[in-house]
């Protein structure tokens, strides 16, 4: 008895998250992937992985000089 109210349970949870998940606002993947390609180009100058940095000095990604211990 307990494994079938159990089970129960289990479908109810289900049968639940498939309704919030049914109610989401959708939107076409070639609207979403139109937007992605807008953003990318407006902020295009602003990324320094395209651009480049202006001085190494800033640049997170530098090879960091080697600690030296005397």
């Amino acid at each position: 008895m307990d494994m079938v109210i159990s089970n129960l349970q289990q479908q109810r949870a289900v049968t639940e998250q498939l309704r919030r998940e049914a109610a989401i606002r959708r939107m076409p993947v070639s609207q979403a992937v139109s937007d992605i390609v807008k953003y990318i180009s407006d902020h295009m100058q602003d990324d320094c992985l395209l651009v480049g940095f202006s001085s190494q000095r800033i640049n997170p990604f530098r090879e960091k000089s080697p600690c030296t211990v005397l």
